[in-house]
């Protein structure tokens, strides 16, 4: 199973495999364990019984997180071959899902241009406002200004990455950036884009 680092094509798939082998192999832990003192001992009341009832609290927390993603759908290939069609070299969050204290909002491609972040969003329960306003506060939070949008239109969505990479160098000749300490060769764009997926599933 190759890895796919979060931001890519493939990411919500890859989680899913993994959180799902994961919790399988954390289960079988105390189950194991269990048995072994069961064999042993004759008897369910020994200390492998407590050690594996303490070993089900990660297995537990592990499975919740399998949960999360389980329910979330995965960006389609032809999906992300048109939007990177578009995106070309500009900087993008692919198979984006934002959590947020109400609820997760599916965000398959984010592009981040200068002081403009852009989305399109396939959810139907999407709140493009809420979501819009949450992404900011977190970027003010962490001193970054920032235009959000969210498209539910492709199209639409699709015709302003093209705005955004035709207008690329004037946006960032503008910007008064100065680089974070902690990652001296990041671009802003590129730190915008960590932030934003600090906050995705």
């Amino acid at each position: 199973m190759k890895k796919v680092s979060k931001g890519h094509f493939g990411y919500i798939s890859f989680e899913k495999k993994k959180r799902s082998l994961m919790t399988a192999i954390l289960f079988a832990i105390p189950l194991i364990i269990y048995i072994t003192g069961l064999l042993q001992t004759g008897t369910r009341k020994n200390l492998f019984t407590f050690v594996a009832i303490m070993g089900c609290l990660p297995a537990s927390k592990c499975a919740v997180g399998m949960v999360l993603v389980l329910l979330q759908k995965p960006m389609e290939r032809s999906l992300y071959e048109e939007c990177q069609a578009h995106v070309r070299d500009l900087t993008v969050i692919y198979d984006g899902v934002v959590s947020s204290e109400k609820r997760n909002t599916r965000i398959p491609c984010i592009v981040v241009s200068g002081l403009h972040v852009v989305g399109y969003s396939d959810d139907p329960k999407l709140d493009a406002a809420a979501t819009e306003l949450h992404i900011k506060k977190i970027l003010q939070g962490n001193s970054y200004r920032a235009n959000v949008k969210i498209f539910s239109d492709k199209k639409a969505f699709l015709r302003r990455v093209d705005e955004l990479w035709a207008h690329r160098e004037a946006d960032h000749a503008n910007l008064n950036f100065k680089p974070d300490e902690r990652y001296p060769d990041a671009t802003r764009d590129e730190l915008v884009q960590h932030i934003i997926m600090a906050i995705c599933v």
